[in-house]
């Protein structure tokens, strides 16, 4: 038999009215009596009943909106809330969007209006749109963060941060060390924070191994594989020597790298290194494999939903929390011919 709410309340020891506060997040329990109860809850795999919540007007359910042409990206960060959700015992309503439309605004807006979810986990670049964040606090809607940084720039909201310029900085420092020192680099989407940051992270790199940036060397563009053949057809056609190496702001970019670089006839990675980001299934599938850094969408995205229903259960402040993507050396790097 399923458990119930009697016997969550027998094993924290407390009355089913209290763990019913406690579900329902009223805000009128001590800390100490949640923890026990959400203890019990866990313990016992308790799943409340949400159409009986709805009708108290409880949140049963969190948002995900999103703007992202990566299908990979999206399907992690889908697996990895809704993973949370189930755990715990809510439903999830996702949103895609086009982040650049006028209307957004008003989009998200009514989409809060018409799902009546209790809170949203928000990407990039609708997570870092102060608009669209402005719009949901006059909701009153609680939400988390997904973005690029080293640090939560505000309290506004609990975030997941992802040091995207220190990885790009070992990316390039890899290279380098190899002994390459014509990099160039591939940059995604200007409304990304994360291109500013892995570009900022290229830079640093190169300034603290002497080496001087080229405005040249550097083709801004999108996050998707088109552009990444795009873009490498036209630096390896251009008159001038080619660069021994490309940096792509994401692993879609730089398999299209190695497409372009197979069209071109150009060897990889004996006359062309090439390096990633974020450690997708491009980076793996693709011959040879990229080098990369390992960004871990699902666990970020379970993250941010776990953060999110904490902050709806709790009135505590919810702490923020970073990620650290990590370089991974694969066969599509070695030094440049001599």
């Amino acid at each position: 038999m399923k458990p119930t709410i009697k016997d969550v309340a027998k094993l924290a020891g407390v009355s089913f009215k209290t763990v019913s506060r406690v579900i329902n997040n009223e805000g009128t329990v001590g800390q100490e009596l949640q923890d026990r109860v959400w203890k019990a809850v866990k313990q016992l795999n308790y799943r409340p009943n949400l159409s009986a919540r709805g009708l108290r007007g409880a949140a049963s359910s969190i948002g995900f909106i999103y703007d992202n042409p990566n299908s990979n990206y999206v399907i992690d960060m889908q697996k990895g809330i809704l993973d949370e959700c189930r755990k715990q015992g809510y439903e999830l309503v996702i949103h895609p969007c086009d982040a650049a439309n006028r209307s957004i605004v008003q989009e998200v807006q009514e989409m809060i209006d018409r799902s009546r979810v209790g809170g949203l986990v928000l990407t990039p670049p609708i997570s870092e749109n102060p608009e669209v964040l402005a719009a949901i606090g006059e909701r009153n809607i609680k939400f988390v963060r997904v973005l690029s940084g080293a640090k939560a720039p505000d309290d506004l909201s609990p975030c997941i941060y992802i040091d995207d310029r220190n990885a790009a900085y070992a990316i390039t420092d890899h290279l380098i060390k190899l002994g390459h020192r014509d990099i160039a680099f591939l940059g995604g989407d200007e409304e990304h924070q994360s291109s500013g940051e892995r570009l900022a992270g290229y830079k640093a790199a190169l300034e603290d191994n002497g080496i001087k940036y080229l405005a040249k060397r550097f083709l801004p563009g999108s996050y998707s594989f088109e552009s990444g053949v795009e873009r490498t057809r036209k630096l390896l056609t251009s008159k001038g020597e080619n660069p021994t190496a490309i940096f792509a702001c994401n692993d879609e970019i730089a398999a299209g790298t190695l497409f372009a670089a197979r069209i071109e006839g150009i060897d990889v990675p004996r006359s062309l290194s090439i390096a990633g980001f974020e450690d997708s299934p491009f980076s793996r599938q693709a011959w040879p494999n990229l080098t990369t850094a390992a960004q871990p969408t699902s666990t970020i995205a379970q993250k941010a939903a776990s953060l999110l229903i904490k902050s709806l259960r709790e009135s505590k402040k919810v702490e923020s929390e970073g990620f650290y993507p990590e370089l991974i050396v694969r066969e599509s790097s070695c030094p440049p011919p001599k």
